[in-house]
């Protein structure tokens, strides 16, 4: 027993020690050293960049928000519906599609090209989108506006997204299709340092400047 401690128990206390110090390092030091330096340096990025109605956080730049409404900006499609859900008298969650809320997730459906089940709901997303947007062609639609992102909480769409849904904004808020581009355009982001990704549009900027020219909040 004596050679078997002396043998292993300096091991076993070097690696406890070691893992103790590491623990406090990683686990406490560096993400309280993080957090206190991203609160100093980049206050509202650190607070989650949220917009504010009246005083009242109503969105965060960066999370989408799902809108079904003709003359708001609709985002892409997205597996946990931008965690949006209507609560019934008895308490009961469930998405608009009337499927059931689990609980604030992302993700996506994760399926396959070859999976009916994807093929099911694009192809659904097509008709209404068409339905709804009766000057649109079904071959002018872009890509991502059909397509779900990984996060499912995407909050931007491309510059073509946007600009198909203009006749359709136009016509429901009453805005002039000038005032309407305008407000996409000062919602659009161009490509990191002008090289790296797209330019993307922020629907929720979008929609919140839209709601404030039809009067529908204040800024």
């Amino acid at each position: 027993m004596k050679a078997f401690a002396k043998r292993y128990l300096p091991g076993i206390g070097q690696a406890f020690r070691a893992s103790l110090v590491l623990m406090l390092v990683c686990g406490l030091a560096y993400p309280l050293l993080m957090t206190g330096l991203s609160a100093l340096l980049f206050p509202r990025q650190a607070g989650g960049s949220l917009i504010e109605v009246e005083g009242t956080p109503v969105a965060a730049e960066n999370v989408g928000q799902e809108f079904q409404q003709d003359y708001f900006l609709w985002s892409r499609p997205s597996a946990c519906h931008y965690n949006v859900y209507t609560e019934n008298s008895s308490g009961g969650k469930t998405y608009r599609d009337g499927t059931p809320f689990p609980g604030i997730s992302s993700g996506s459906g994760n399926y396959g090209p070859s999976n009916p089940a994807l093929a099911k709901r694009v192809e659904t997303d097509i008709a209404s989108f068409l339905e709804r947007n009766p000057d649109i062609r079904r071959e002018d639609i872009p890509t991502d506006l059909m397509t779900a992102s990984g996060s499912g909480l995407d909050p931007h769409i491309s510059p073509a997204s946007a600009e198909v849904q203009i006749p359709r904004i136009v016509k429901a808020s009453g805005l002039s299709e000038a005032a309407v581009r305008d407000i996409i355009s000062s919602c659009t982001g161009g490509k990191l340092l002008g090289i790296f990704g797209e330019e993307t549009v922020n629907v929720v900027k979008v929609n919140l400047a839209i709601a404030q020219a039809m009067g529908l909040i204040q800024r």
